[in-house]
């Protein structure tokens, strides 16, 4: 099995109980070993009462790229901490992407960067996710 390929059946497990991402409207463009793309269009029901969109939906949107992205090896990880910088505001109709990537990964612990961006290509937050491995796979791979 490739890196690809198993970043692919790793994303489908996870995808079919993700309820949250799928009920928040985002979708799972693509997903390799290390890294993963999620993307989401901004609905009124995403602003606050500035009307732009809320910063716990631009968290989420990266989160679960980071979530992907760290789960692509068929190795259960979870989320230690993030932190995330909002560096620009998102409006309504504004189609968002996160785009997240493995900076390091050193025994149970790693580190991700995800780059939230709109339509335009401009930059809308920056988030790092530090996630450590848990025990199981999100599906059997056999015995060699």
């Amino acid at each position: 099995m490739t890196p690809k390929q198993r970043a692919e059946k790793s994303a489908a497990a996870m995808w079919a109980d993700d309820e949250a991402s799928q009920w928040l409207g985002l979708v799972l463009d693509s997903v390799d070993a290390g890294c993963a793309v999620m993307s989401m269009q901004v609905q009124k029901h995403h602003t606050n009462g500035h009307e732009i969109c809320h910063g716990g939906f631009l968290f989420t949107l990266a989160d679960s790229a980071f979530a992907f992205a760290c789960n692509s090896r068929n190795q259960r990880m979870v989320s230690q901490h993030n932190l995330i910088t909002y560096v620009a505001p998102a409006r309504i109709d504004d189609q968002l992407t996160a785009r997240a990537v493995e900076v390091s990964m050193q025994g149970r612990n790693g580190i991700y960067d995800v780059r939230v961006t709109n339509q335009n290509n401009d930059l809308i937050a920056e988030f790092r996710g530090f996630c450590r491995s848990i025990s199981g796979q999100h599906f059997d791979e056999g015995t060699p």
